[in-house]
């Protein structure tokens, strides 16, 4: 449990200082597209690191904690895979980058089906 709590919290943070970092230093260096593909990206970080948070509270009262930490960890991988690769996007430009956002999606989708199957 603590270990979800504390990248979630990890999360929570790096997502506030490049949402900041965004509005403040990349509002007028980006153009529009570029600066919805970034936001997407904090969107999604943001919700995910509360989810992480979610699941470090709930694998304390679970039955099945084992399967909420892994769901955890796929959560995490989203994060890392989805919302870096659009804040790596939107930085350097590079389009291929845009090949890696799904994977992210897909490891999003397996960690919230797996907190369903505890769940239920």
């Amino acid at each position: 449990m603590s270990t979800l709590l504390l990248l979630g919290s990890i999360l929570m943070f790096l997502a506030v200082a490049l949402g900041a970092f965004g509005a403040h230093a990349l509002k007028k260096k980006l153009s529009p597209d570029t600066m919805k593909v970034y936001e997407t990206g904090i969107q999604y970080h943001i919700a995910h690191a509360l989810g992480l948070l979610l699941l470090g509270l709930l694998a304390d009262s679970s039955s099945n904690s084992s399967l909420i930490v892994m769901a955890g960890w796929f959560l995490f991988a989203g994060v890392i895979l989805f919302s870096g690769s659009l804040y790596a996007l939107s930085l350097s430009g590079i389009k291929k980058l845009g090949a890696i956002t799904p994977l992210g999606g897909v490891a999003f989708l397996i960690g919230w089906v797996m907190v369903i199957i505890t769940l239920v």
